[in-house]
């Protein structure tokens, strides 16, 4: 199983107060575990900041946009997950539209036209150890949908969590919160 390039979506009975209502685009999953970034909380830190630390004007686009809270790991560090995918110093590809980048070239490049069409920027990211994010999906933590790029890169961050439902028809509001098994 590789659910790279899926949403996990917090059930609603998801008890964790950092993954409570979170939607994470998964940029990596694999046997030694699993990583990705938040798309739908947003930090502290606005873009206008970002361009100001790297000493760049902002473009329209970004202008009062929020830098979501990608996790809880490394939180000091910058996280671009984008398209087109491009030739940055250091991306991992997650399919042949989407990258996650972490390199300081990128972000000097969000202002130069066609160089990113699209983008989320997040500091911290999420990660899954081997087996746990499997674990957590047996006991109905998660929900797997398959990405959308509407739904990662246009639509409003607090959108993205209903959006995320609707792709597979179900509306959050109506889910038990409990889970049988027999």
């Amino acid at each position: 199983m590789n659910l790279a390039d899926h949403f996990l979506v917090a059930m609603p009975s998801m008890d964790d107060p950092f993954f409570e209502g979170s939607v994470v685009y998964l940029c990596q999953h694999g046997e030694e575990g699993a990583m990705g970034i938040v798309i739908n909380k947003p930090s502290p830190v606005t873009m206008d900041l970002i361009f100001a630390a790297a000493d760049s004007a902002i473009p329209e686009r970004f202008q009062n946009e929020w830098v979501m809270m990608g996790g809880p790991v490394q939180i000091d560090r910058g996280y671009v997950v984008h398209t087109p995918v491009g030739n940055w110093q250091n991306s991992l590809t997650v399919n042949d539209r989407v990258a996650l980048t972490t390199s300081r070239d990128i972000i000097e490049n969000l202002a130069q036209p066609g160089a990113v069409e699209k983008a989320v920027v997040s500091i911290g990211y999420s990660s899954w150890e081997a087996g746990q994010l499997e674990r957590e999906l047996a006991e109905n933590a998660w929900l797997t949908v398959p990405a959308d790029t509407h739904i990662l890169f246009d639509l409003p961050y607090g959108d993205r969590y209903e959006a995320a439902f609707a792709k597979i028809g179900v509306n959050p509001g109506m889910m038990m919160s409990g889970a049988g098994h027999a």
